[in-house]
């Protein structure tokens, strides 16, 4: 073919590191205007929607290129800042450009249908509606909607559907009984007509003010633009305070505002308090919303339309064409890193971005991942501190429970079980947390120590245990969602003794709502939240009237209960003792997040940590100096180790249905990185585990460049560990193998992945598994 013949590159969610080309479709010209638009596009039988990575002439010698189908958009979706950073997100994580534009899409546009209209339906009554209403029956459902609408005073006594569920349940089906008699209409109105009246909130305390007078300075000062900033807060300090203070500068300048937060749990509640304080529609993207809901959104932020955004990981991708601030809250949480697809950071991709769009980027937490820490302590990020809690709230008193030699009712000792029944008693509530959901963990034969394994996660050598549930009426695995009835006898020896063994959620419930059968008992974990807003009508039934709540992590972070005035941890000696190097800040974090859950108003608080290992140093030095003396000995032993942040990694696995293939595969992975591993001066005789390098301090740990070329002359320095089996080597019926990369600096180690890693898309091994690249893993398991 001529090479003067326009072609189409197209990026297309295949997991190829490829554009293809396309002639433009009939009518259409093959112009730059066309790049980051979506086309549809014949793929062998098959038709894909993709996007427009860039436009120009066809090769020379290429055949009969293939006309797209159709071009499905006016102008691009993808445009500006947005697309150049997920080109960056593209090279960063070696991923197939392809795969990372489409998960930056919601699925409806994914799809190829349209760009949603982004208007908000109202229901209005009409003139016979008002003349109507004096008739209509008192009490009545039809006539307590025609009382709200007629004394709504908007718009001709009009009310925004979302403001309508909230003032009454039940108002959908008076609304199609009035509309069939035309009392009332549906009506289309522009979002930014039915904002609330924005309410004052309370006067910002000392440090508070300190926080907002800084980020303040970074959005309209002298030095305003892209500044990373930690707000450091106690737990109850007043750190959402500080966030609404900063959204609303922010919009008092005309520009938009994106809030992560990283469990959808969190987002009714802060949508509700954000949009009593803003005065401005607050829009919500999280994966409890429907695909159409999701675009919607969306599309309200590219036209400009959203102000505000509220979302859990993937609003990362949300377009800002005049954004002003990134608000990233609960920093440190591990849901922001994607574990699957495209794994990406949401934290460090907002950094990215506000970098790349020059705003501030503003990350809170009570426990700050070590990470930021360190980037704070070196100067990259400004670092603001909330040391005490907001009001009259005091921190609450913390106690270990040796439990050594204790007898324990479902988990529980008779200490905890005696202080829950005071808390009670005094008028307050009670949080038990255990971080293991289901019954027990385990279901064993007393007689012969059969126990049961799930069949597509277990292998000869090590077994994977399914979870008891429902009471021990059935089994369930927490890795692969497997699920089978309780055998009525064991399957070895036929014997009726089976008995579970270990506590989980259900088993503490159970036990509980025996003990506390006068004051509510609700249990808060995956399985009873399941259905949307199930948790928020779960706290709201609650309420702050006396009671027990039994809860996982979901609990944990973010929820303010004012009458909680006791915290029980149980459990958590698991986690004191694990081959994950990260298992301690993990842990650490946790602990400190759920404590933080007691004695937030006026009542004091108290924390009771039951354990068979109240000497253990990490639970020693978290009472005696906080979450920081623990970061500051962890900072440390991680320089000391060459652990991140003093290090780089990227973890590829493998897994196939074969034992063998993945194994094999990552051994031909290695003999394309060995060029790039250099014995270091510091290994004699042995491998010193993951290097480090003072030089690499000075590199931000979030804050990344775009990935350098590979390097020449061999000065590539890597370390190689594996290829060995997964820590759990197999799950849903893959087996599995991964290969460690580790480098002292971040340079060092793209330039070794982009030579190797476009070569293992043609290797015959690769044909034979499905494998992925994880840069800056979180989770090495």
């Amino acid at each position: 073919m001529s090479a003067d013949v326009s072609a189409l590159q197209v990026a297309l969610p295949l997991p190829l590191p490829r554009l293809f080309d396309y002639r433009p479709p009939a009518g259409v010209a093959a112009a730059p205007a066309l790049v980051g638009c979506r086309v549809r596009v014949p793929f062998g039988p098959r038709e894909l929607v993709g996007v427009v990575a860039s436009v120009g002439a066809a090769p020379d010698g290429a055949p009969e290129l293939r006309e797209a189908l159709a071009c499905l958009d006016d102008a691009p979706l993808l445009r500006g800042e947005l697309f150049e950073s997920l080109r960056w997100l593209s090279r960063y994580n070696h991923a197939p450009l392809g795969e990372v534009l489409a998960s930056a899409l919601p699925a409806a546009l994914r799809r190829g249908e349209p760009l949603p209209d982004t208007h908000a339906w109202a229901w209005r009554l009409t003139e016979a509606g008002a003349t109507a209403l004096p008739g209509l029956r008192a009490g009545s459902r039809p006539r307590r909607l025609a009382d709200l609408l007629q004394a709504s005073g908007r718009d001709a006594h009009a009310l925004e559907e979302s403001v309508l569920e909230a003032l009454m349940q039940d108002w959908r089906g008076a609304a199609r009984s009035l509309g069939k008699r035309a009392l009332v209409e549906r009506i289309a109105m522009p979002a930014s007509q039915l904002a609330p009246a924005p309410q004052p909130g309370p006067e910002a305390n000392a440090e508070q003010a300190e926080a907002i007078a800084a980020i303040r300075e970074a959005q309209a000062g002298e030095r305003a633009g892209f500044a990373a900033l930690l707000l450091d807060g106690v737990t109850g300090s007043g750190k959402t305070e500080v966030y609404l203070q900063a959204i609303a500068d922010c919009l008092a300048r005309g520009r938009q505002a994106l809030v992560l937060v990283p469990e959808i749990g969190l987002t009714p509640q802060l949508l509700s308090r954000f949009r009593a304080r803003l005065g401005v529609p607050v829009h919500a993207t999280h994966s409890g919303l429907n695909d159409g809901e999701r675009a919607r959104t969306w599309a309200a932020a590219l036209r400009g339309e959203a102000r505000v955004v509220v979302g859990t990981r993937s609003a990362v991708f949300t377009p800002l064409p005049e954004a002003g601030l990134i608000v990233i809250d609960e920093e440190h949480d591990g849901s922001y890193k994607q574990q699957d697809g495209i794994r990406y950071h949401a934290r460090d991709f907002a950094l990215v971005r506000g970098k790349a769009l020059g705003v501030p980027v503003l990350l809170g937490s009570a426990t700050p991942s070590l990470e930021s820490l360190h980037n704070a302590r070196a100067g990259r990020y400004a670092h603001l501190r909330l040391s005490r809690r907001a009001g009259e709230a005091r921190p609450p008193r913390v106690r270990v429970l040796d439990v050594r030699k204790r007898p324990l009712d479902a988990g529980l000792s008779p200490e905890l079980l005696d202080a829950a029944g005071k808390a009670v008693a005094a008028g307050g509530q009670v949080l038990v947390f255990k971080n293991r959901r289901g019954y027990a963990p385990v279901l064993l034969c007393h007689d012969c120590g059969w126990s049961a394994q799930c069949r597509r996660c277990s292998t000869p050598l090590q077994g994977t245990p399914m979870t008891v549930h429902g009471g021990g009426r059935r089994l369930q695995c927490h890795h692969c969602g497997a699920r089978q009835p309780v055998p009525l006898a064991c399957p070895d020896c036929a014997s009726l003794a089976l008995q579970p063994q270990g506590i989980g959620t259900e088993r503490i419930e159970e036990l509980l709502a025996r003990r506390f059968d006068a004051v509510p008992v609700l249990r808060i974990d995956r399985g009873s939240t399941r259905r949307r807003g199930a948790l928020e009508k779960h706290l709201e039934t609650f309420g702050t009237q006396p009671g027990v709540l039994i809860g996982t992590q979901m609990l944990a972070k973010g929820h303010d209960l004012p009458n909680l005035t006791l915290v029980c941890v149980v459990g958590i000696d698991e986690g004191l003792f694990s081959a994950d190097f990260r298992a301690a800040e993990k842990l650490a974090q946790l602990l400190i997040q759920v404590a933080g859950r007691a004695g937030r108003a006026d009542k004091p608080g108290e924390v009771l940590l039951q354990t068979h290992h109240p000497d253990h140093p990490l639970l020693q030095t978290l009472i005696a100096g906080g979450y920081h003396a623990f970061a500051e000995a962890e900072l440390l032993q991680r320089e000391a180790a060459g652990f991140p942040p003093f290090a780089h990694l990227a973890l590829l696995r493998a897994e196939a249905k074969h034992v063998d293939a993945p194994m094999q595969f990552l051994r031909a992975a290695k003999d394309m990185l060995s060029p790039f591993v250099v014995p270091s001066p510091f290994e004699k005789g042995g491998s010193r585990g993951i290097c480090s390098s003072a030089e690499d301090n000075r590199q931000p740990q979030q804050q990344i460049p775009p990935s350098p070329p590979s390097p020449k002359g061999g000065a590539t320095v890597i370390e190689l560990h594996g290829p060995l089996p997964a820590p759990m080597p197999r799950r849903a019926g893959m087996h599995r193998a991964q290969l460690l990369v580790s480098a002292a600096t971040r340079r060092t180690l793209h330039g070794a992945l982009d030579g190797a890693i476009p070569a293992l898309y043609g290797l015959p091994e690769a044909r034979k598994v499905r494998w992925s690249l994880d840069v800056d893993p979180v989770d090495l398991y």
